[in-house]
């Protein structure tokens, strides 16, 4: 028994090759789309927490360093979850950064914020 082959997005009957599996590009698109936005979503969510740190600390930090407050740093809806990058220093403080614009939490609710020089 022959089953007639029907496109895997929207379930037209499907004519031509054996081995086609989409109507048309459209179809195609659609079903790769939504099978990847589950992964999509994920990268462009943190992608866009990173950007707003990144904004958040360089708003902060006009002059390339200077001290704020942790609640005022979460106030503005910075996750200190999310970074690019960790970096210890040689007397043991750990600085983390979002791309060039880095803090480093101090005793309190004090936060130094810094900029790194380009390399």
């Amino acid at each position: 028994m022959n089953e007639e082959k029907v496109c895997l997005d929207c379930g037209a009957p499907l004519h031509g090759r054996a081995d086609k599996k989409f109507c048309n590009d459209l179809c195609r698109n659609n079903y790769n789309n939504q099978l990847n936005s589950n992964s999509y979503n994920l990268v462009r969510n943190i992608n866009n927490i990173l950007k707003r740190n990144r904004r958040i600390l360089e708003d902060l930090n006009p002059s390339g360093k200077t001290k704020t407050l942790r609640k005022k740093l979460a106030a503005k809806g910075f996750d200190f979850d999310y970074h690019t990058r960790s970096y210890q220093a040689p007397n043991g403080k750990t600085y983390h950064f979002c791309y060039e614009q880095g803090y480093l939490l101090l005793d309190g609710d004090e936060v130094l914020l810094v900029k790194r020089d380009s390399e």
